[in-house]
């Protein structure tokens, strides 16, 4: 049984729009409550995302029926508070626990000891439960309507074409460095994990000395890895030395495996067993996979292609990205699209398949008129990445300037169009857009903790909603400071008018 929200507080409890949020702090959690108070406090932005909610978290949940669980609108908010504090679960139980801000936000009793509400209690697996409920998709929508709302509050005039700026930068994912040699160690772990407990089970032999196995497993990698690392006389041969030790030990395991696993098949297994025992094939497959990619490189010689390389067992959506930073030759993870406006809040956000650039222009620009309208867009700005004569051909069709500086050498019309002071202008305003990527990887998106796919994708959406949120609540909190000083200089021609 799941509500939106608290229809009818406690009377211990402040309600949402009363609470009292302290902003002289310089904590990031003041503005992110700020805009989450005028959220909560505005039909027209939380009809549409409560609608969202129900439609996506346990949508065949009945909502009057079983014993309570976490409101949609508290799940949202752990979600936005770990990512605003760029904490792990364990942190966010907490805060969640003891924070004050925190609890009335959620619509419970500043003290934990005071409550009287039917909530579960706010443990991690509680809090881990619940907000990975919540998919990408709706995060996706969620962030659109904070965006376009949130213009009307940061913009200064009504209706005020976007200036956007395009870039994109890595989320890395939560894994170590890969290689052959420690990523068949990995396969070799994880099978033997998997299928010792299966195996004692239902009593069936030969892995009694598992845990040998696995030492020496271990030793061999260690060893093959510091011989490749090393230098030294006979580096090569004693190189394949190791690797045919390591390769020995690895595939006996390999068949010892697949022997238990035949046996496993035709038994009568329940159905925990029968996903466990897929799990052990996955983790077989990989093993043999790195058996013969140490094999080919080691013992003959051949260079392996980079389309056949795997850089996690644990999170198969890694890439392998190469950017040229100085001091980063090399980033693991998963190349994230953002796309901002003059007022620093993300429009549009998306995931890339595949790391070049250039093909993601069009769609980008056509995702946020389809948001906005036609003729919304004023500009937009993206880096050399993006160069494609054939992209700004098509985005000079619906887009005012676009200004997508050219690879290599240019002819005369080319530049004398990058001379113009407007391009000039807008080509230094497009370096805001590192400052704000900065901002986004402070709130949970510089290496997404999450596991899988999915985890990766809420990651990222959940930081996203933070930042805007962020973003939306100092544009409120300079507003606010503005009208003060208005009324105070006001106030102060009054009182000299008085005095003469």
């Amino acid at each position: 049984m799941r509500r939106n929200f608290q229809i009818q507080p406690e009377l211990n409890i402040v309600p949402i729009e009363k609470i009292h949020i302290p902003t002289k702090g310089r904590d990031q959690l003041a503005p992110i409550f700020l805009a989450l108070q005028w959220i909560y406090a505005t039909p027209e932005v939380n009809r549409p995302i409560f609608d969202l909610l129900e439609q996506k978290i346990l949508p065949d949940k009945s909502n009057d029926r079983g014993r309570p669980g976490l409101d949609l609108w508290q799940i949202l908010v752990l979600g936005i508070v770990r990512h605003a504090r760029d904490c792990d679960y364990d942190e966010l139980e907490d805060l969640a626990t003891h924070h004050s801000l925190v609890r009335q936000f959620l619509n419970l009793p500043a003290i934990a000891d005071n409550d009287l509400t039917n909530t579960p209690n706010l443990t991690y697996k509680t809090i881990s439960n619940n907000v990975r409920h919540i998919t990408d998709e709706l995060l996706y929508d969620i962030n659109k309507i904070v965006a376009q709302h949130g213009r009307n509050i940061l913009s200064k005039k009504n209706e005020e074409p976007i200036v956007a700026k395009c870039d994109t930068y890595v989320v890395e994912t939560n894994v170590h460095f890969p290689t052959d040699i420690n990523l068949l160690w990995d396969a070799a772990r994880k099978t033997i994990e998997l299928i010792v407990p299966i195996a004692q089970v239902h009593n069936l032999p030969g892995w009694r000395k598992s845990k040998s196995i696995a030492t020496k497993l271990k030793g061999q990698m260690r060893s093959l890895s510091e011989a490749a690392k090393k230098g030294g006389a006979n580096k090569k041969q004693r190189q394949q030395h190791l690797a045919r030790n390591y390769l020995g030990k690895a595939n006996i395991l390999s068949m010892k495996a697949k022997a238990t696993l035949g046996e496993l098949e035709s038994l009568e297994l329940n159905p925990l067993e029968i996903l466990k025992i897929l799990q052990i094939k996955h983790f077989v497959q990989m093993l043999d996979k790195h058996i013969d990619l140490i094999d080919r490189r080691i013992l003959k010689g051949e260079v392996i292609p980079h389309a056949e390389k795997i850089f996690s067992l644990f999170e198969p959506h890694t890439q392998w990205i190469s950017k040229g930073k100085a001091g980063r030759p090399v980033e693991l993870g998963r190349k994230l699209l953002i796309t901002t406006d003059q007022n620093h809040l993300i429009l549009d956000y998306q995931d890339m398949d595949h790391p070049d650039e250039h093909p993601q222009a069009h769609a980008t620009v056509a995702r946020i008129i389809q948001q906005y309208g036609e003729g919304s867009i004023k500009s937009i700005s993206f880096d050399k990445g993006f160069s494609c004569k054939e992209n700004k051909t098509q985005l000079e069709e619906r887009v005012d300037q676009v200004i997508m500086p050219k690879k290599g050498q240019r002819n005369a019309t080319e530049t004398e169009e990058e001379h113009q002071a407007s391009y000039i202008k807008l080509r230094h305003a497009h370096s805001a857009i590192e400052s704000n990527i900065n901002s986004l990887e402070h709130h949970g998106v510089a290496r997404s903790r999450d596991k899988g796919y999915h985890g990766y994708t809420r990651c990222t959406g959940l930081g996203v909603l933070a930042y805007n949120l962020h973003q939306i609540g100092k544009g409120m909190l300079r507003k606010e400071e503005e009208a003060n000083r208005k009324s105070a200089r006001k106030l102060a021609r009054q009182i000299d008018k008085w005095a003469a």
